[in-house]
């Protein structure tokens, strides 16, 4: 029986808050109601932050409110603190996906305050929803931080068991620097499963420095059964200069695929989707499996092939 794999879809929130131009609300709904069908575990449809903060996704309430929710499939979305939480509640989400950061300079970069005062702010979201709603926890910068380098494994592992402490669902370990590399990532895959046993774990790649897949090939092998992953590898991170996007989620959904596991992901379907991507945005994108194909589209051989063929028989 093939290995399940399950993939969490976070381009509409995660890749196009990156984007220059607002992406409009119709496409937004198209795209979900597309990437429902595909077998994805969870898509993560939006962000409550304040329309100030991130304006690319200030029509959060109206993209909640008409997507075509599929049985299976989890509709997640971001909530920066309290007032977000009671913004979303009314828009029926299956999970709030709560974010801080596990280095102090860049939680100070990305949400403009002490890491303390992110936890109390997410704790009250906490305490007040999980009986209503189930709560995951991502924890950015894991594997590094551009700005103070190394984050020691002990620090990721004090944040994740104060939020396990509180009685979150899942956790999702966050590579948001594209810092990790696949030691690394076996090592970290290896603590957390044999402390967190009971929580549903998530692992979150960038693709800034190109190891993207191979660390999702380290989780696997660790273990590890859920990812992120973002529609042509569309985001990325302000705060890691140079930062390319997301893992690609065609790209290693095709690597996975060709492996032997099974992601429950119709590939040939997301590819379809993922081509008609650069006209959403604009402009190319990183993601290689939607412009190359998959390793099993074969294709005709050149006519001179044929008369070689005839030559030599």
């Amino acid at each position: 029986m093939k290995q399940r794999i399950q993939f969490n879809e976070v381009v509409t929130r995660d890749g196009f808050q990156m984007e220059p131009e607002f992406v409009h609300t119709d496409i937004k709904v198209a795209m979900i109601n597309a990437l429902s069908g595909c077998g994805y575990a969870k898509i993560e449809v939006t962000s409550f932050t304040s329309a100030k903060a991130i304006p690319m996704l200030r029509d959060a309430e109206e993209v909640m409110g008409r997507i075509e929710r599929m049985p299976g499939v989890e509709y997640t979305v971001l909530v920066p603190n309290l007032r977000g939480a009671e913004r979303a509640m009314a828009s029926r989400p299956d999970e709030f996906n709560l974010v801080m950061s596990t280095s102090e300079t860049h939680n100070l970069a990305n949400l403009r305050m002490p890491r303390e005062s992110s936890f109390s702010a997410l704790r009250e979201v906490v305490q007040r929803y999980r009986e209503q709603v189930p709560i995951n926890v991502s924890l950015s910068a894991c594997f590094g931080c551009p700005m103070e380098g190394d984050v020691p494994q002990q620090e990721v592992l004090q944040w994740a068991q104060r939020f396990a402490d509180l009685g979150v669902r899942g956790l999702t370990i966050c590579d948001t620097t594209g810092m990790a590399q696949p030691v690394q990532v076996a090592q970290m895959c290896d603590v957390l499963r044999t402390r967190f046993p009971d929580l549903q774990l998530t692992l979150h790649f960038h693709n800034t420095r190109g190891m993207g897949l191979t660390n999702v090939l380290a989780a696997v092998q660790s273990g590890i059964d859920r990812f992120d992953g973002s529609l042509g590898g569309l985001g990325g991170c302000p705060y890691a200069p140079g930062a390319s996007g997301n893992i690609c989620s065609e790209d290693a959904i095709h690597m996975l695929d060709a492996m032997g596991y099974d992601t429950g992901v119709d590939l040939k379907r997301l590819l379809l989707i993922a081509g008609q991507l650069p006209s959403v945005v604009g402009h190319e994108v990183p993601g290689q499996v939607a412009k190359s194909g998959r390793i099993t589209d074969l294709h005709p051989a050149p006519p001179s092939v044929a008369e070689l063929k005839k030559a030599f028989s």
